[in-house]
């Protein structure tokens, strides 16, 4: 059977797996390019600012992540860096705050993986459901074993397409929304630990600034 047919013979909600289909196909896409991109370069930002940092070249290492604020890791940090003098408590909170802010680029498209997870297996059914009562209603009860009841075992056959499309359609972006809540976690497992990092040094160069100023006195 080809697509065309097997489009055909799906009924009416076809239509709609189809375009959730390539809904969920062109996200994926995207955000399998977003993911990419951000662990092949994110750390190498992290390390690269921290090093300056430890340095005590400040201004470089804002420099730095200036240069970098299409990455999520980078605006994270300049939050922190751009403060004028802050106490340890105000760079923590500049950090968590704007970690908070960049979670819905994080976790963007998921409310449509999790709907097209949900709808696509529906669809597929409401099909089926539909292919059997137009099979049935065409029935002549007095040929019961005759032409007619080919016709519907095939009318059957042909509704349960659509079941089976609704299930690859929900599977198949079920593995990628998955693949994705995986590298989501990470990605806060990531966040949290180098900008505890970043958080630690400003701690131990705010104590050293204190303890001089407390000597020059």
């Amino acid at each position: 059977m080809q697509f065309g047919q097997i489009i055909t013979a799906g009924g009416i909600v076809m239509l709609p797996l189809m375009v959730f289909s390539l809904i969920a196909m062109a996200l994926v896409i995207e955000r399998l390019i977003f993911w990419a991109r951000l662990n092949r370069n994110q750390l190498r930002i992290v390390k690269r600012t921290l090093q300056l940092y430890r340095l005590d070249n400040i201004y470089d290492a804002l420099g730095y992540v200036q240069e970098q604020t299409k990455y999520p890791i980078a605006r994270i940090f300049l939050a922190a860096l751009s403060l004028e003098e802050p106490t340890p408590d105000e760079f923590r909170l500049a950090l968590e705050s704007e970690a908070q802010a960049e979670l819905p680029t994080l976790k963007r498209f998921t409310t449509v993986f999790d709907t097209i997870i949900s709808i696509a297996p529906l669809l597929g059914l409401l099909g089926t459901v539909l292919g059997l009562i137009n099979s049935f209603s065409s029935l002549d009860m007095g040929n019961i074993g005759g032409s007619e009841t080919a016709g519907v075992t095939g009318g059957i056959s042909t509704a349960l397409i659509s079941t089976a499309a609704g299930l690859i359609v929900a599977i198949s972006t079920l593995i990628f929304a998955n693949a994705f809540r995986s590298l989501y976690q990470r990605q806060l497992a990531f966040i949290q630990e180098y900008g505890g990092q970043l958080e630690l040094l400003y701690r131990h160069r705010y104590e050293r600034q204190r303890g001089s100023h407390a000597l020059t006195r």
